[in-house]
């Protein structure tokens, strides 16, 4: 008993990036897709405005999310920890790194209510009221 419990402990812990991510914006947000290069720019925080002057709000999960791990392994080629240590840097410039949500739930209302904002989720989920505009292995 104690086997499955921990092997159905395992499989929830993985089974959320297992389908890849899905980036989501608001639905303010003027684009209907984006490139891999465009989201990187947009979370290392070279990039801060949509083309109709929104204020880009990227969000993350947390860091010891596996959804994290697997975003900043597809998008920036790193680490949770070295990713984190890039926007710690950002810092000492008076840059502010993305927010950061507990759950793809907080990700996916965050995103809904907020102008501007992109984040992403497990594939799994199946967001309402945002665009979906890439899909991440």
């Amino acid at each position: 008993m104690r086997a499955l419990f921990l092997t159905l402990s395992l499989l929830w812990a993985t089974s959320s990036v297992a389908g890849g991510l899905l980036v989501i914006a608001s639905p303010q947000v003027p684009v209907e897709k984006i490139s891999l290069t465009q989201l990187a720019d947009i979370y290392a925080l070279k990039k801060t405005q949509w083309s109709n002057q929104v204020p880009m709000v990227p969000v993350n999960r947390e860091a010891s999310s596996d959804a994290r791990d697997s975003f900043s392994d597809t998008v920036f080629k790193m680490s949770s920890q070295e990713l984190s240590e890039f926007w710690n840097k950002l810092r000492f410039e008076g840059k502010h790194p993305p927010l950061t949500q507990i759950s793809d739930h907080a990700v996916i209302g965050f995103v809904r209510s907020v102008p501007g904002a992109i984040g992403y989720v497990s594939a799994d989920e199946m967001p309402s009221g945002v665009k979906i505009l890439l899909r991440l292995p």
